[in-house]
C-alpha cells in the first residue's frame, strides 16, 4: 500500500500539526478568500486550491476527524514502509485503518460523502449545491458562498437512493448511514425516478458558520421484470395469440392489485394498448394513474399436425389481405 495519495492537511492550511483550532481557523479563512472561485473566475488552478482548502479545514477543524486522520497518516506511512516498527500490530488507537483501499476511502467515509466505493459497502452517487440550488462543480467538497467572514451559504446535499417497484410504489421506510449518523426516512407512496425527497438539517456542514444545510434524496428505481412507468401511468406488454387477436378473447393481466380479468375485442391490433383505469401509479393528489396494456401478437414457434392444417385450411380460404394497399405504393 503506497502512502503517495496521501493529502498532508496542515501543509495544505500552512499550519504546523500542533496548530491551535484558532491558528487553524485564521489560516483557513485567509486562504478561502485568496482561492474562492468568486475572487479567480475560470481559474482552474485556483478552484483546484479551494477545494484542498475546504477539505483540510472541515477534517481539522473537528477534534475527532482530526485525530482519526492523525491516526490515519501514521498508519498509512508505516504502510508503505512496509511497517518497519511492528508490522499490522502497530496499536492505532483500537481503529483498523487497513479496510482502506486508499486515502479517497478514508476521507469519504470520515466526511460521510455518499461516493465512491466506502468500506460499509454500495455505491452511491453524491453532488453538493449552494444555496442557491446552482450546481458547485466542486466534485463534492464543501463548497460555500464567499461572504463576510462568519458568513456563508448553507450547504445542500443530494444523493441517490434506489428503490423498488413494490418500494415505491407503497412507500417504505429507509434506513442508512450518513457519516457517523444513521437516518430513517420514510419514503411515501408514489415516488417517481427524480423524485428529490428533502430531510432537514442533513446535509453538509458550512465550515466557516458549522450549520447545516439539508439533505435531498433523490429516487432511482430498479427495472421491473413487467412493468414500467410512463408518467402517472403503468405499461405492460401482453402476448396474445393471432386466434385471440381475430376472434377476441378473455386473458388475465397482473396489476399492483392482482390479476384482473381483461376482454380482447375481436380484430386487436398487435401493439394495441387497452387502458385499466385507476390501475396506474399513485398520484401525489390522491387517486392512481391508469395502467396501459399493450397488445403483442405471438405465433408458435411449433405447431402441432392439426394446428397446422387447420391453419392452412384458414390460409386457403382466408380473403383478407393486410397488404393489398401496397399495391399503390410507387417511389
Amino acid at each position: 500500500m503506497a502512502a503517495t495519495d496521501f493529502k498532508d492537511y496542515y501543509a495544505i492550511l500552512g499550519v504546523s500539526k500542533t496548530a491551535s483550532p484558532e491558528e487553524i481557523k485564521q489560516a483557513f479563512r485567509k486562504l478561502a478568500r485568496k482561492f474562492h472561485p468568486d475572487v479567480n473566475p475560470n481559474n482552474k488552478q485556483a478552484e483546484a486550491r479551494f477545494k484542498e482548502v475546504n477539505e483540510a479545514y472541515e477534517v481539522l477543524s473537528d477534534p475527532d476527524k482530526r485525530k482519526k486522520y492523525d491516526q490515519f497518516g501514521q498508519y498509512w506511512k508505516q504502510a508503505g514502509e512496509g511497517f518497519p516498527s511492528g508490522g499490522a500490530g502497530v496499536d492505532m488507537g483500537g481503529f483498523d485503518f487497513s479496510q482502506y483501499g486508499n486515502f479517497d476511502e478514508f476521507i469519504n467515509e470520515l466526511l460521510g460523502r455518499f461516493g465512491g466505493s466506502t468500506p460499509r459497502g454500495g455505491r452511491q452517487s453524491y453532488s453538493y449545491r449552494t444555496s442557491t440550488g446552482a450546481p458547485s462543480g466542486f466534485g463534492g467538497f464543501s463548497d460555500f458562498g464567499f461572504q463576510d467572514a462568519g458568513g456563508g451559504a448553507i450547504q445542500d446535499s443530494e444523493v441517490a437512493i434506489a428503490l423498488s417497484f413494490s418500494e415505491a410504489f407503497h412507500g417504505v421506510q429507509k434506513r442508512f448511514s450518513l457519516g457517523n449518523e444513521t437516518l430513517d426516512v420514510r419514503i411515501p407512496a408514489g415516488a417517481k425516478p427524480g423524485t428529490r425527497l428533502r430531510v432537514r438539517g442533513k446535509g453538509q456542514v458550512n465550515p466557516m458558520t458549522q450549520q447545516r444545510g439539508d439533505l435531498y434524496l433523490k429516487v432511482e428505481l430498479q427495472p421491473h421484470s413487467f412493468f414500467q412507468i410512463e408518467g402517472d401511468n403503468l405499461v405492460c406488454e401482453v402476448a396474445i395469440t393471432p386466434d385471440e387477436a381475430a376472434l377476441g378473447a378473455s386473458i388475465d393481466v397482473p396489476t399492483p392489485d392482482g390479476t384482473v380479468d381483461v376482454k380482447l375485442p375481436a380484430g386487436v391490433r398487435s401493439g394495441q394498448s387497452l387502458r385499466l383505469r385507476g390501475k396506474g401509479w399513485p398520484l401525489a393528489k390522491g387517486g392512481r394513474g391508469d395502467q396501459l396494456v399493450k397488445v403483442a401478437i405471438v405465433p408458435p414457434k411449433e405447431l402441432s399436425q392439426q394446428e397446422r392444417e387447420y391453419y392452412e385450411k384458414i390460409r386457403a380460404i382466408r380473403t383478407y389481405n393486410p397488404r393489398s394497399h401496397l399495391q399503390q405504393v410507387k417511389l
